[in-house]
């Protein structure tokens, strides 16, 4: 007697199981938004390797007749723009470092200090990225011009017009963005491992340098990653606290290029494209710790 036969359970259309339509709606969403995202640059990378003459003859969306890399040289060199790039290293990366050290160092306090003020300080620091910047520029403008400076922090002996005041500003209204991502991340952190580290007899500063700041590392560099890109890309500030041209950064050498009847559109897209290497390139170094600061808490409850 033969034994019945089992209706067989594979998948039938040459062994593959057709994606689900949810699955194939967000890729192709994805794909649009990268394209549409992408659109821009290529297009400001096509503007910049053509001539003046050629745009102003047949226009901006034309066929090319001629290709030329002399618009980057050109825009470098007019520009002056190695010294803006020095301002903007000056700036940016001593507002990254206080930024993050302040930030971490005020996250620890909020999770694993029990005081009472613990959730009043962080509805403080999370309230200070609401505030619109364009609202205090004028006291600020006018603190600015009262709070003095020694020489070594700045020439002229004020807050206003030094690369210091820069730091500052920034500094100040990246905070509090910094303490809200590290005090979510820090609460993510097992209670068992400071519990332990105290029953081994680590005081507050090794739970903090040597525990917390290890376990943070992927937030630390995502955040750095991001602020990299503000305070790097900061226009408003430059132009509104500063009022020497050779003192403010990159963002400001664009401004040379233009001028005062004709603007030359393709020397402004080879310089933007020359500017914002530097973003690029932290990016890249810092690719996978930003990738998984970003992912971090996806899996959990």
């Amino acid at each position: 007697m033969s034994s019945p036969t089992l209706p067989s359970t594979a998948p039938t259309g040459g062994g593959r199981r057709p994606r689900p339509r949810g699955q194939v709606l967000s890729q192709v969403f994805l794909i649009a938004a990268s394209v549409l995202w992408l659109l821009p640059l290529l297009f400001a990378l096509y503007v910049a390797v053509r001539p003046y003459s050629d745009t102003r003859k047949y226009g901006y969306v034309s066929l090319p007749h001629e290709l030329t890399l002399s618009n980057f040289t050109d825009a470098w060199s007019q520009s002056n723009m190695g010294g803006f790039f020095w301002n903007s290293i000056l700036i940016t990366v001593p507002a990254v470092v206080i930024a993050l050290a302040l930030a971490s160092g005020a996250a620890f306090v909020l999770t694993r200090v029990n005081i009472k003020v613990n959730v009043a300080l962080l509805i403080l620091f999370t309230a200070g990225n609401l505030l619109p910047q364009q609202v205090i520029i004028t006291p600020l403008f006018r603190m600015y011009l009262k709070i003095p400076l020694p020489s070594f922090l700045a020439d002229s002996g004020l807050m206003y017009n030094s690369l210091f005041g820069l730091v500052v500003i920034n500094v100040a209204f990246q905070l509090g963005f910094c303490v809200f991502v590290l005090s979510n991340y820090m609460k993510s952190i097992p209670a068992e491992m400071y519990e332990a580290a105290l029953v081994d007899g680590a005081g507050m500063w090794t739970r903090f340098w040597s525990l917390t700041v290890p376990l943070c590392r992927p937030a630390l560099a995502a955040l750095a990653t991001l602020l990299t890109t503000w305070i790097y890309n900061d226009f408003f500030w430059a132009i509104t606290l500063m009022s020497s041209g050779d003192k403010r950064p990159v963002t400001s050498a664009l401004a040379n290029l233009q001028g005062q009847f004709v603007t030359n559109q393709n020397l402004i897209a080879a310089g933007a494209l020359i500017a914002a290497i530097p973003t690029l390139v932290v990016y890249l170094l810092l690719q996978k710790q930003f990738i998984a600061g970003l992912s971090l808490g996806s899996s959990k409850g």
